[in-house]
């Protein structure tokens, strides 16, 4: 999905379209900006710096990607309800967020680790665009903070080259405010509602001469819908910048994020249908939860060149993670890295040419430890290892303009990806002391071609090659081999697309179709050592993504009851058949994990500083709930609400009202090979939706 617009401000052309609630990131709601290749890639006028670009110079740089993108303008969150990626996320066509308990979600983009049970795989999330995932390339969410973003750029599959990301799912890029973006000098924000959920959001900052700084706060704490759901999160994120001098200029990040969430497990379906807030007995008697903390320190320094922009990015992450469950799980760790990457535009005979050239080397290593669970304390120790990732990248994307509106878009990746992992053993059941290492090296082209026949019109198509490298949970299992890793090959793809996004009169549109012929895809299977899969993750032989993203808003009227109101209609429709392809043992059956259909309706009404978005989340099919296709949730549909008014130039009420029908629902399974064989708590691999639920809030800007 793509916010797409043609000069001006950003803010009456999104007062005229759509509100500042559900509706107003969908695709195609504002035309397109022409693009322009002349020059350097600077901040635009109307706010921004040499590191950290306007808003509108973001959307700009995104849409001039030759191959799938989203846009999200935060200003559209904040007056709402959003604690979680999926309030930020869920107007993006092709992005699946399915929540399952306080922050905790899966996120897929075209099937990215659809049979991946915890945690993150296959997609790179980036902060500032500066890595936050770890280095063997896997994350989670808790450093998150809705309300501490400016804009959220997604890039699907390939077309995340730009950052030099080129897994299944592609990039999200998570940009925080600065001085020079934020929406005011100072903002503060209370809300809170069912579920005994409160937060408080603060936000200063300031402009001195050639310095300006930002501090953005949130303290949430809420019950949750079921039991054992407790949250607690402290998240702080502040950045420094400083011209050096005309043309240089540098910016510090910092952030503390501390998380401690009760986890309430899964259920069975029955059980998630009858008794949606009850906690998996497992997780009360051995009282899991996640405790987090992270510090986190990034700096960018800018320079503007006679030709394009030099950005050099380097970053230090530390992470200490407590998580009781199967066994507690107490790991502390650090992240490191270093990126110079170039941008910049050029005449080749005569004819306009876009090229972006980057270096990664970034590394880690995390002491991982495992002790009996204790309800909740750790017992006799049962594993003493150290894990070691480090990778060197090497890309390059050039788009060559051989016609005045046709671009030929080439590029590539060069990767080396090491894992190296030693336990000392020395333990009871688990004496031997063990000692692997993996490199895992490839190259991952690109070609494709952009039209744009006229300013408001895009179209394009594009050929992507992908791989994702296993990470530590991959590659340490138990397998009846007892090796130490597991004998894992990288995951691969070739990746076509075609689609369009733009705008033609009141009808806005970005509609992307996609298939992707996948080898060794990393998924969940039973061991079974006579097939050769001698591990619960396994590379599946052959399998098939492929799918349709679209987002179409029709402006329906205008000055219905006065100058200045709008009636937009927005409809998001999301299109996910993943399936085998002649497996031994799956045939072609679809791939367990996502729902086959995810389709969003919002209704939109917007006069001066009033709103109102009805909306109805509908998914008419669950989601599979094993390989062997014996079982699945069932469909649901969800009815919203969103509101706000102004009632002073700096002062906003808003409310939040979800699941209206109060349905009862499954939003997300661990899947499994066959449902049919589980019998007893090895069935629960159900995760039920919140019920009906209220929010309010009171946002000042000064």
């Amino acid at each position: 999905m793509s916010l797409l617009f043609r000069g001006g401000s950003v803010l009456p052309a999104l007062l005229c379209l759509a509100p500042p609630a559900s509706a107003q990131q969908t695709a195609g709601a504002l035309p397109l900006e022409q693009i322009e290749v002349a020059g350097s890639a600077v901040a635009a006028a109307g706010g921004g710096s040499l590191t950290v670009p306007s808003v509108a110079e973001q959307r700009r740089s995104l849409n001039r990607t030759v191959g799938s993108v989203g846009f999200v303008d935060a200003a559209g969150i904040q007056n709402r309800y959003a604690n979680t990626l999926r309030d930020v996320l869920k107007d993006v066509p092709g992005v699946t967020v399915q929540e399952r308990y306080g922050q905790e979600v899966r996120l897929s983009i075209r099937g990215s680790g659809v049979a991946r049970g915890f945690h993150l795989r296959g997609i790179e999330l980036l902060q500032d665009g500066i890595p936050l995932n770890l280095a063997d390339g896997s994350g989670d969410f808790y450093q998150v903070d809705p309300l501490a973003l400016r804009s959220v750029e997604v890039y699907k599959g390939g077309n995340a080259l730009t950052f030099g990301a080129t897994t299944l799912g592609g990039a999200v890029n998570l940009v925080t405010p600065t001085a020079r973006t934020a929406l005011a000098p100072t903002i503060v924000r209370i809300d809170g509602g069912s579920f005994n959920a409160v937060r408080e959001n603060f936000q200063v900052s300031r402009v001195v001469g050639p310095a300006d700084f930002l501090v953005n706060g949130t303290v949430t704490n809420a019950d949750g819908f079921r039991q054992h759901e407790v949250q607690r999160t402290q998240n702080v994120n502040a950045n420094l910048g400083y011209q050096i001098a005309p043309g240089i200029e540098t910016r510090f990040y910092a952030g503390l994020y501390f998380t401690d969430q009760k986890l309430p497990g899964a259920l069975t379906l029955d059980e998630s249908l009858r008794t949606p807030r009850i906690a998996n007995p497992a997780a009360i008697t051995g009282n899991q939860s996640r405790q987090v903390a992270t510090e986190r320190i990034a700096n960018r320094t800018s320079f503007l060149l006679d030709i394009g922009k030099l950005d050099i990015d380097s970053w230090a992450i530390h992470k200490s993670l407590y998580h009781p469950i199967f066994q507690v799980i107490d790991q502390d760790g650090w992240t490191y890295g270093v990126s110079p990457h170039w941008a910049g535009s050029f005449d080749v005979a005569g004819f306009r040419n876009d090229t972006i050239l980057g270096l990664r080397a970034y590394a880690g290593q995390n002491t991982a430890l495992q002790f009996v669970n204790v309800a909740g304390q750790r017992g006799a120790q049962t594993r003493n290892s150290l894990q070691s990732a480090s990778s060197l990248e090497a890309y390059g994307e050039n788009r060559f303009w051989f016609l005045p509106d046709v671009a030929l878009m080439t590029g590539a990746k060069l990767f080396s990806a090491n894992r190296t992992y030693s336990d000392k053993g020395g333990l009871p059941g688990n004496l031997s002391a063990k000692f692997a290492n993996r490199t895992y090296e490839g190259v991952n082209p690109k070609i494709g071609l952009l039209w744009q026949p006229l300013p408001d019109l895009q179209v394009f198509g594009d050929l992507t090659r992908s791989r994702d490298v296993p990470d530590f949970s991959d590659l340490v299992q138990q397998n009846p081999a007892n090796t130490t890793f597991v004998p894992l090959q990288a995951q691969r793809a070739w990746t076509v697309e075609a689609g369009a996004r733009g705008r033609i009169d009141r009808l806005g549109f970005d509609v992307t179709v996609y298939r992707a012929e996948i080898r060794d895809e990393l998924i969940n299977f039973s061991v079974n050592a006579g097939l050769g899969i001698p591990a619960a993750t396994f590379n599946a032989p052959r399998t098939r993504h492929q799918g349709v993203e679209a987002a179409v808003s029709l402006d329906l009227a205008r000055d219905l009851t006065g100058v200045g109101d709008s009636l937009t209609l927005t409809q998001i429709w999301t299109r996910n058949d993943f399936r085998f392809v002649r497996d031994p043992v799956y045939g072609d059956n679809r791939i367990a994990g996502l729902p086959r259909d995810v389709l969003r309706t919002v209704l939109s009404y917007a006069r001066g500083g009033l709103t109102l978005a009805p909306s109805l989340d509908w998914v008419p099919t669950g989601a599979f709930a094993d390989h062997a296709n014996t079982l699945r949730a069932p469909g649901y549909a969800l009815v919203g609400l969103q509101a706000s008014v102004s009632v002073d130039p700096g002062l906003t009420l808003f409310l939040d009202a979800r699941n209206l029908t109060d349905a009862r629902y499954v939003s997300d399974v661990s899947a499994v090979t066959n449902a049919a064989a589980l019998t007893g708590s090895a069935a629960r691999i159900f995760y039920p939706g919140d019920g009906r639920s209220v929010f309010a809030g009171l946002r000042g800007t000064f």
